[in-house]
């Protein structure tokens, strides 16, 4: 009996799954490209109206992350500096600089441009809206800025230096210990715990100093007693 189809569909089946494979890469490409927020992106470094240097501010000048971020440690979010909180200094320090133009138009009545406006910063870390995260709840219990925001002293431009999946928090949650330090250090983002041991006489329940940094962050997790829950429904409510 001669066959019904021709030859040629003998590769029929696997042209249509080759297609089909095709375009599902390709619609997940174009999701991840096009769908996906730019603020969960490692390595996402947008432009700000005005080129502030964590670098010279944090690390030269010495300023306290609270001073800016004031919300940080008793809000869910930490807040974005207002204009005044810039204008605090830069009224007196490099005032002329042609950089500070966004500044002088939100602050200074005597600008020909000034309208009062807000600065209009761009957020750089930014959970999606069906996520639950507590700033204070964190730092309040020994987590730094460092521990999710990389070193931001050493950024002259602020970017999204580590992946903040759910992965990402879960292996925070179930080994705390390596991410906590004492209160007093929170906000030092030079923190270095076998330096702080060194300088700080920490005894163990046997009474014994402690040296081991892996011992100081387990010792730090029954101080703070700290519990992080891994269901579901810690982060999504």
């Amino acid at each position: 009996m001669a066959n019904i189809f021709p030859r040629w569909t003998n590769l029929l089946p696997l042209k249509i799954a080759f297609c089909a494979g095709t375009a599902a890469v390709g619609v997940v490409a174009a999701f991840t490209v096009y769908a996906t927020p730019k603020a969960t992106v490692v390595g996402y470094q947008p432009s700000q109206p005005i080129p502030f240097s964590h670098k010279i501010h944090v690390d030269q000048l010495g300023l306290d992350c609270r001073y800016c971020h004031s919300f940080v440690d008793n809000s869910d979010h930490s807040n974005l500096p207002s204009a005044n909180t810039c204008w605090n200094c830069h009224q007196h320090v490099q005032r002329q600089s042609p950089k500070l133009e966004p500044l002088h138009r939100a602050m200074d009545k005597t600008h020909p441009l000034y309208d009062g406006k807000p600065i209009q910063w761009v957020k750089v870390h930014k959970a999606p809206d069906y996520v639950k995260f507590s700033h204070s709840a964190h730092v309040n219990r020994g987590v730094s800025c460092v521990s999710c925001h990389g070193q931001v002293d050493q950024m002259e431009v602020v970017y999204h230096a580590k992946a903040h999946s759910m992965g990402f928090c879960l292996d925070c949650h179930r080994n705390p210990a390596d991410n906590v330090r004492p209160l007093e250090e929170v906000f030092n983002l030079k923190y270095d715990p076998a330096e702080y041991l060194k300088q700080h006489v920490v005894l163990n329940d046997k009474g014994e100093r402690i040296s081991d940094p892996k011992e100081f962050g387990k010792k730090l997790s029954d101080v703070f007693k700290l519990q992080p829950r891994e269901s579901c429904a810690t982060c999504h409510h």
